[in-house]
């Protein structure tokens, strides 16, 4: 009975001990598994950056590529926008898990992150690249979002 219990209660420690990279990569299977070809979200960069006053961005995706971008004011993003290359980094779910990963790898100090509860996106990333230092840290909202046919 003694080693059932201490079975039991190895397998909780070893669970418990999962990484958040782990944990990362289930939210992206659960994402990934819902098959959602077709969408639309709104995103918000939160960073001491220029186009601050631009959020949050208004998003339609079809297949993994970006069908439309427009600015809090309606304004459409187009190649000729002097930040839709920075805008495009982060315009699709993937692209967001992609950052999340690589800033969980070790290229930040802190990384926190909330979940959609039905399809595993990141709703909210809050990245610390450096402790300590200030206007450094990096936002991503993700709301409003919508499956589309």
């Amino acid at each position: 009975m003694k080693k059932i219990v201490w079975l039991i209660l190895a397998f909780t420690i070893m669970a418990c001990a999962t990484s958040g990279q782990s944990h990362s990569d289930y939210q992206q299977r659960r994402w990934q598994e819902a098959k959602i070809p077709h969408y639309r979200f709104e995103l918000r960069i939160v960073c001491y950056c220029p186009f601050r006053g631009r959020m949050p961005l208004r998003i339609e995706v079809l297949d993994g590529q970006v069908v439309s971008m427009k600015d809090a004011h309606g304004g459409i993003i187009t190649k000729a926008d002097v930040h839709s290359e920075y805008f495009e980094r982060h315009a699709t779910i993937d692209r967001l898990f992609s950052i999340l990963q690589t800033h969980q790898s070790g290229k930040a100090d802190r990384v926190t992150v909330k979940f959609h509860p039905v399809y595993g996106f990141p709703e909210r990333i809050n990245i610390d690249r450096i402790k300590g230092a200030s206007d450094d840290e990096l936002g991503f909202i993700v709301s409003e979002f919508e499956r589309l046919p």
